[in-house]
């Protein structure tokens, strides 16, 4: 199931495993590395950027490829969902955003429901939905489809009980750095590293 890219998904189970950088280290974000401790992704919050509401996912050489933002304005103002985008780094003011994180507006709905949407594109066909099972903020979540299959699992790492380390499971053909890229909302959401 790709969405970034089809190099980004494997044949079988894959274990990340993501650590906090602290703001005073490169301006926060963090760093998602496979078993061997080879670097992955690297998530960049407004630290490194210098905006607000903005996140870059890099992958593991450093290059960019998923710009998310938070969608602003009147309108999100007033709506029920604050909403997230991601886009592809050559969007250059596209409208059309890879996948949308629609976050409940914390003041009127049940802050735990968070939904994921993609578009169609060259490797799908179809809008997907997906939502959020659990709680973020104590790494004990899954990303589920609209069928109730888990695509991808967080959960804390077993030899620490802080929160800068934890790991992500994430299920055979599906896209690693779109996974990445909600995960990087979610930490963001709930004041993570990725957060000025």
């Amino acid at each position: 199931m790709p969405i970034i890219g089809k190099n980004f998904c494997s044949s079988s189970q894959v274990v990340l495993k993501v650590r906090k950088r602290p703001h005073v280290v490169n301006g926060g974000g963090f760093v998602v590395t496979d078993c061997t401790h080879r670097v992955i992704f690297r998530v960049d919050g407004c630290g490194v950027l210098g905006r607000k509401d903005e996140l870059l996912l890099r992958d593991g050489n450093g290059n960019a490829l998923l710009l998310i933002r938070k969608k602003g304005g009147l309108v999100e103002a007033i709506s029920i969902y604050r909403q997230w985008r991601g886009y592809t780094v050559e969007f250059k003011g596209s409208d059309r955003p890879l996948f949308r994180v629609k976050q409940p507006n914390l003041h009127i709905v049940n802050q735990n429901l968070i939904k994921i949407s993609t578009d169609a594109n060259e490797y799908q066909n179809k809008r997907r939905d997906f939502e959020i099972k659990g709680y973020f903020p104590d790494r004990e979540c899954s990303i589920v489809d609209s069928k109730g299959s888990v695509i991808a699992e967080v959960a804390l790492e077993e030899i620490t009980a802080i929160n800068d380390l934890y790991r992500v499971v994430v299920n055979p053909g599906i896209d690693q750095a779109f996974v990445i890229g909600v995960i990087a909302v979610l930490d963001y959401i709930y004041d993570g590293s990725t957060r000025c």
